[in-house]
This record gives structure tokens, sequence and C-alpha cells, in this order.
């Protein structure tokens, strides 16, 4: 009698859970597309003894911004425009996304 009702609430709390899941593969995803950038700017965008500037924190559409200019060769670079080649305008919007939202 009360199996029926058991089940209901954990189906119900398994089904709430699913939108945090999901969140959380997104956030893994863009925490390793952004691990790439961790030999220059530091791990999670924090720069140590370094004059890259860090990325924690940034301004997401600045860093867009900036992101996009070197893909397209209008800001030049010695390497951030081979590196933002190979990144989709998404994956990009991912990067700038997990690094805006980084502690400084």
């Amino acid at each position: 009698m009360h199996l029926p009702r058991l089940a209901a609430a954990a189906i119900a709390i398994a089904a709430s859970a699913l939108p945090v899941h999901a969140q959380d593969a997104q956030t893994l995803q863009a925490a390793g597309l952004a691990a790439t950038c961790a030999n220059c700017h530091g791990t999670q965008g924090k720069v140590v003894g370094s004059s890259l500037p860090s990325l924690a924190g940034m301004n997401k559409e600045a860093m867009l911004q900036q992101l996009r200019a070197f893909r397209s060769g209008e800001r030049p670079a010695t390497i951030m425009h081979q590196l933002t080649k190979g990144y989709s305008d998404a994956q990009l919007e991912q990067i700038a996304t997990y690094f805006s939202r980084q502690s400084r």
C-alpha cells in the first residue's frame, strides 16, 4: 500500500534532479574546454607569476569579443589566433561563460 506512494516520491525526486545533472554536464564540458587555457592563463583562469592576463571574472561579452578577434585575425597574437580557430562559436561562448563565473 505504501509502495506506490514511495515509488511515486522516488520518481518525483529523480525527475527533479534531471536539470541539475544536465547543468552539471554543461559545467563539466565548459570546464574541459577552458582547461586548455590553463597552461598560459592559470588554473581556472587565475594567473600566477605571468604577464598574461587572468581570465577569471572577466566580462563574458568582452572575452567573447577578444576570442572572436583572435580567431578572425583582427587582433594579432602569437598563438591565440591558432587556438581559437579550433573552437566553434558555441564553444567560445561556453569558455567565456565559464571564466566569467570564476572568482578573481
